[in-house]
Order: structure tokens, then C-alpha cells, then sequence
């Protein structure tokens, strides 16, 4: 697996009007799929620096269009009622069950070179994963 990034332009001592961001790209190449079965449909489980801390077991998920936090994830990081902020919008389980947050709270995510805020919604649910991102 690697990241890449899109060559730099040649640097110069110009100011610059205005930043755009680069978007990371995470790519597999042909080695890496050296012992799996293709077509595959295996779900991209990944560890991701969460608030400061290295976090297992998060699902990027291709169909989410939210960030989630799981109760281990939310205990692990010391995480209390009066870190959040509401979030009022009731969300639809994997299953199909709708599921009433308990809030949203940001934090830093740091996936190798680059550090971003997420707002996370944090639900009083079950899950393997510890948390789930979004992946356009």
C-alpha cells in the first residue's frame, strides 16, 4: 500500500493568493495483491492516529457519509459527556436500526504526512470496528 502525492511545481519566492489543498491518494499496486482472491470484496480496515493516539481496527468505508465513534474508541480516548456537542439527527445502522448519537466531537487524524480535523458523531452501539470514516 502507498500514498502518493502529486509532483510539487517548481517553488518560487512568489506569494501565493490563495492555498488548495492536496488530497492524498492511497493506491495498491500489483504487489499487493499477491495472495488475495480478485474480484475482491473485503472491507479496507486500517490504523489511523486518532486524537493523538494510534487507533486499530477503523473502517474507511466507500457507502459512509459520515465519520463514527464507537464506545471503546470514545472510553479509550477519556473522552466525556461534556466533550461533545450536540448532534440531533437520528442515523441508520448497518442493520437497519435507527440510532440516536450521544454527540459529535472533533478531532486531529493524522494519516501519514498530513493532519486533519474530523468531526466524529458518537453512538452508544456495538460495533468489531472501533471507528468508521468516510472514503469518497
Amino acid at each position: 500500500m502507498t500514498i502518493a502525492r502529486p509532483p510539487v511545481e517548481n517553488s518560487n519566492p512568489k506569494p501565493k493568493k490563495s492555498k488548495v489543498g492536496i488530497r492524498l491518494t492511497l493506491s495498491f499496486s500489483e504487489k499487493d495483491k499477491v495472495g488475495t482472491i480478485q474480484p475482491h470484496d473485503d472491507a479496507l480496515v486500517v490504523t489511523l492516529r486518532i486524537g493523538g493516539y494510534d487507533v486499530r481496527c477503523v473502517l474507511a468505508n466507500q457507502g459512509n457519509r459520515a465519520e463514527i465513534m464507537y464506545p471503546d474508541l470514545y472510553k479509550g480516548l477519556g473522552l466525556k459527556p461534556e466533550d461533545l456537542t450536540s448532534y440531533d439527527s437520528p442515523l441508520v445502522g448497518f442493520d437497519g436500526k435507527v440510532v440516536t448519537p450521544m454527540g459529535q466531537i472533533k478531532l486531529p487524524v493524522q494519516t501519514r504526512f498530513e493532519v486533519v480535523e474530523v468531526n466524529f458523531i458518537v453512538v452508544d452501539e456495538y460495533s468489531s470496528y472501533t471507528a468508521l470514516v468516510a472514503r469518497p
